[in-house]
Parts: C-alpha cells; structure tokens; sequence
C-alpha cells in the first residue's frame, strides 16, 4: 500500500542550526534516502521551498482569490514529502519514524486513496 508522508518543521528551527548540525542533519536524510530507494519502499521525495514562497488559492463565488503564504499561520510548516510503498500502516509509520527531520518537527502519515471513491470523497454517505 502507498503512504504520503507529509514532513512538518519549523524554519527558524532548521536556520537556527550549525554549519556542522546542518551538514549532519542533510547527510543523515540523503543517506536514509538512498536506503529507502534502494529496499524499494521509497517511491518519490521532494523538498519544498520556504512557506515564504508559497501562494494560497480560494475561489468562492465564483471569484478567485490568490493571497501570499501559507493558509494557516503555525509554527510547523509543510516543508517537504516522501512518497513509500509499506505493506501496512504500522510499517509506514515505523519508516516515517526514521526520518531525520522528524527529531525537530513531524511526519504526519497518510494512506494514499488510488481511486476517487464514487459515493464520496472521504466515504461517508447521505
């Protein structure tokens, strides 16, 4: 089964480290990187660019609205994601565990849905 998992940290947490905690704290995650690639559970990963990039969209009455920034205003913001393959949820959230960046924020952990259910989006019916 395929798990999202979504890596929230605190910017100023990660800025605030040493050249040295940096270059440990990367090294740390390309290295569990590589092995998640290399046991096949890892499927895809991707960091993203500071919140202070990021755009919010809304339409509502038929009007779009794009505002700068994140929707909610958190400490811990989305800052990257890595997409795995486990045979159940216990083995994702185990994986999800060993990720470096989870020591200075968290990983939460979702169950991909492959196909959009067609009674509803999250299964509850009327």
């Amino acid at each position: 089964m395929k798990y999202l998992c979504l890596a929230y940290e605190e910017e100023q947490k990660l800025n605030d480290l040493s050249r040295e905690e940096w270059d440990a704290l990367r090294g740390e995650t390309l290295a569990y990187v590589d092995e998640l690639r290399n046991s096949g559970h890892l499927l895809a990963t991707h960091a993203l660019q500071s919140v202070r990039t990021a755009t919010t969209v809304r339409v509502g009455g038929g009007r779009l609205s794009a505002t700068d920034g994140p929707f909610a205003e958190t400490k811990e913001q989305l800052g990257g994601f890595f997409l795995i393959e486990a045979r159940d949820l216990n083995e994702a959230v185990h994986i999800a565990s060993r990720w470096p960046s989870a020591r200075l924020g968290s990983i939460e952990v979702r169950p991909i849905e492959e196909l959009l259910k067609p009674e509803s989006r999250y299964g509850r019916t009327k």
